[in-house]
């Protein structure tokens, strides 16, 4: 046989085995899962049994409820108190910020809009200033600008409150943030010297070991554009803000799903020194290790929270009370609002908390402030966000109504 030949056979000798071999190792590999056994981000950790409750994420507020249909009576507040529909008009009103001038800017998570909340006229009007960005959830002003983190950059809009009603195009601040959908909307708060934007960056998932660049929380140097982290072991926090004495860094956090309905709780935490970590995704709620990925593990290794605030509640955003209309007893007290659960067989939140502390900050009293957006099993709106306004009275948005809610005390 000539050589030309004999490699020719070798080679298509060669071929026909190879071929052979792939055959027969995808015979005995198996098979891929149809994508529609791959289960959604929530659904991760789920076991048979809780897949059969069919609890499943609300459907998001897309909508505002007419003011003519939206339940102020429902909602109660202690004795003193009194709480009225502020503004409406506002689909999946959620995080607030309040420029010294008076305009409140409120951002969404699914509408992609923006809006204004502006006097005129002794009455209020509600400006939508943007609209089809990417979850733009966090909001902060500094120096006539606002801020907007969006799901993946931070986008800053100069010179606003002169320009309601033709904004200028935005700036865009910073654009290496993940892209990742769960848990990647922001909230967003300025230190109080102006100097950062802190936010966080939430688990790409209900329970799995995270990137570095997941479950933090960061901030980002105003004048260096340098982002760096502050804390570790964070899920996912949608609330945050700084104590007005110590300016230490507090804010909440969501605890993981699937494990049962009353484990873990959600939690709030105090930033009392750079670099701590809270535990995610190997201890929850500071005692309990989780059934996947906190064996061998303790959680003596992690920094603690300073309160449950309570299972599935989804603690969102909070603040210290600052103001002087409501009584003495309530300066320096956080309030936070809590979005309610999805993932429990009984419904829990729904409702405005209030947590007071002592000097040290020591958590002394934890108690409901506003309720009512829940009757038995059914709900009608969700809060999201709260917010300290300049006479002492409190706004609280809700992002199923569409609308904020205004609690004052008359003495």
């Amino acid at each position: 046989m000539k050589r030309e030949n004999f490699t020719r056979t070798l080679q298509n000798a060669t071929l026909t085995l190879g071929m052979a071999f792939s055959s027969f190792a995808m015979a005995q590999a198996p098979a891929a899962p149809p994508a529609s056994a791959i289960p959604p981000t929530w659904a991760q950790g789920r076991t048979p049994e809780q897949a059969a409750l069919n609890l499943v994420p609300h459907p998001p507020g897309m909508t505002a409820l007419p003011a003519s249909d939206i339940p102020t009576d429902k909602l109660k507040v202690p004795a003193g108190f009194k709480v009225e529909l502020w503004a409406t008009g506002m689909p999946n009103a959620r995080s607030m910020v309040q420029t010294p001038k008076g305009t409140l800017f409120v951002g969404t998570r699914f509408p992609g809009n923006v809006y204004a909340v502006v006097e005129k006229d002794g009455k209020r009007e509600v400006k939508t200033i943007a609209k089809g960005l990417h979850r733009p959830n966090g909001v902060a002003f500094k120096d006539g600008s606002l801020y907007v983190a969006e799901l993946s950059r931070i986008i800053r809009y100069d010179n606003i409150e002169a320009n309601l009603d033709n904004p200028p195009a935005p700036v865009v601040v910073f654009d290496a943030l993940p892209k990742d959908e769960p848990h990647g909307w922001k909230f967003m708060k300025l230190s109080p010297d102006g100097n950062y934007l802190y936010f966080q960056i939430g688990t790409p998932a209900n329970i799995t070991v995270q990137p570095v660049t997941h479950a933090v929380i960061v901030r980002l140097n105003l004048k260096t554009n340098i982002m760096e982290t502050v804390a570790h072991g964070v899920r996912n926090s949608v609330g945050m803000d700084f104590h007005p004495v110590t300016k230490e860094l507090w804010f909440t956090n969501n605890g993981r799903d699937w494990v049962n309905d009353d484990l873990p709780n959600d939690t709030l935490h105090r930033v009392t020194r750079k670099g701590m970590n809270f535990g995610y995704p190997f201890c929850h709620q500071g005692d309990l290790l989780d059934i996947d990925f906190g064996k061998g593990r303790s959680c003596d290794e992690f920094d603690k929270p300073v309160l449950k605030i309570g299972p599935h509640v989804a603690a969102l955003g909070m603040r210290f009370y600052t103001g002087k209309q409501f009584p003495a007893e309530y300066t320096n007290n956080i309030f936070i609002a809590e979005h309610g659960s999805w993932n429990r067989t009984k419904k829990t939140g729904f409702d405005v908390v209030r947590v007071a502390l002592d000097a040290k900050g020591n958590v002394t009293k934890k108690e409901v402030f506003v309720s009512g957006w829940i009757q038995g099993d059914d709900f009608w709106g969700r809060p999201a966000d709260v917010h300290v306004m300049k006479d002492g009275s409190m706004l609280v948005s809700d992002d199923v109504a569409g609308a904020i809610f205004r609690v004052s005390h008359s003495k």
